[in-house]
Parts: C-alpha cells; sequence; structure tokens
C-alpha cells in the first residue's frame, strides 16, 4: 500500500465544502467540541484526547473552560 499523502486543502476548497446552508448551521468556524468530534466522526473524548496530546494546538484553545477549535485548521490536521 503507498503511504498516505495529504490532502492539502486550500481556502476555496473549504469554503466550498461548508457553503450548503445545513453544513454552514452544524459546522461554523469555531466548533465545540461535540460539533468537532461529529464532523471527524469521533467521539468527543478522542477531541479531548487530541488536544491534550498537543495535536490540536494549532487549532483550538480555551473559552474559559471550554474548548474551541478552528474549523478549517481541524480539517486541515485531520486529514495530514
Amino acid at each position: 500500500m503507498p503511504p498516505h499523502k495529504p490532502l492539502n486543502l486550500n481556502a476555496k476548497e473549504l469554503e466550498r465544502a461548508f457553503a450548503h446552508p445545513i453544513w454552514a448551521e452544524a459546522y461554523p468556524p469555531i466548533l465545540s467540541v461535540v460539533q468537532a468530534a461529529a464532523l471527524a466522526q469521533v467521539p468527543p473524548a478522542t477531541i479531548y484526547s487530541w488536544s491534550s496530546q498537543g495535536k490540536l494546538s494549532s487549532c483550538a484553545g480555551r473559552a474559559g473552560k471550554h474548548l474551541r477549535i478552528w474549523r478549517d485548521r481541524f480539517i486541515q490536521i485531520i486529514f495530514e
């Protein structure tokens, strides 16, 4: 099996992916843990685990005690 290659999604591709109103409403630019988990099709605990391991450091931050995730950067991370 050939090695995995990153998709290298560009901004226009990400914009088109969320252009439909249903997708735009379900997955706004800033995601909650539950929304990010649904988008990645993993349990919310996985998102917290990735965050504590530093895998989401370039796309996630805390707002008070809540973890918030920048959608477009998150997508680039999970597809690379």
